[in-house]
């Protein structure tokens, strides 16, 4: 196994799609090569105690977990090497809260938003949930916000469930109508790089061809035809500590793969 550099710490975000499921395609094979410091889980799809001992808490890991009331929906996981001082999981809105999508660790100066947004499709397919959508999308966004004026370094991550542009999905021109691509999902994180936010990993990569979620389509992942909707967001402050930002379309155990950011130990400071 690769050693770990002593001056960086890696953070890494990953939609695992039922951490189950995952679990069985060689999830703690993958935590235990991945170098991380601090891993966001989302989409878990169970109650802790739903998970083997091994998973719902490996050694030399802490763990932290919020589930949905809604059984096998949502849920979102926190892995880290340090205890943080506190997780905080509600937006205080019952609507938001009942269906377990966030999780906020605080690691000394650091501030890990660890976020599941919502799909917008609705279970017809219809664009029905759109609306939920945005208002998730501005509640964390003034969560975010919040945190930055406190003084603290932050990094919002997690399966966004939008394609910012064009770039960003294999097939922008039948998608426009999509949920994921719409007109209104764009904007919102137009929103947040116009507030001083850094989608990290186009601050390192601007080319095309690089995404974190496809079909399950058989055939569609090989050919890459994939949508980037997993980002780690950075705060202006936080910025200053990324060194580097990757995607890892070679894990599968997910229909998405790993996204992260490797940083200078000092942010934690």
């Amino acid at each position: 196994m690769p050693r770990r550099n002593s001056a960086r710490a890696r953070i890494i975000s990953w939609n695992v799609n039922g951490l189950r499921a995952c679990t069985k395609k060689g999830f703690l094979e993958w935590l235990a090569a991945s170098r991380a410091e601090i891993v966001g889980l989302q989409e878990v799809r169970a109650r802790p105690e739903q998970l083997p001992d091994e998973v719902r808490a490996p050694r030399r890991w802490n763990t932290h977990f919020v589930h949905a009331e809604k059984a096998g929906y949502s849920g979102v996981g926190l892995y880290s090497r340090q205890t943080p001082s506190r997780v905080e999981t509600s937006l205080h809105e019952e609507r938001f809260d009942r269906e377990g999508r966030l999780q906020i660790g605080r690691f000394g100066r650091l501030a890990v938003v660890n976020a599941y947004f919502p799909k917008g499709s609705g279970t017809n397919r219809d664009n029905s949930r759109v609306p939920y959508k945005m208002d998730f999308y501005a509640a964390v966004f003034d969560r975010a916000q919040k945190l930055r004026r406190q003084g603290l370094r932050v990094l919002v991550m997690g399966d966004f469930n939008t394609a910012h542009r064009e770039i960003d999905l294999a097939r922008p021109k039948t998608n426009r109508d999509t949920s994921g691509f719409l007109p209104e999902e764009r904007a919102e994180l137009d929103r947040w790089l116009a507030a001083g936010w850094v989608d990290s990993f186009r601050a390192f990569e601007t080319g095309p061809d690089h995404y974190s979620w496809w079909s399950q389509r058989f055939g569609v992942r090989a050919k890459n035809i994939g949508w980037r909707i997993d980002y780690v967001m950075a705060s202006p402050a936080a910025m200053k500590f990324v060194r580097g930002a990757f995607i890892h379309p070679d894990v599968t155990g997910s229909d998405h793969c790993p996204v992260g950011v490797d940083v200078d130990r000092e942010i934690f400071d």
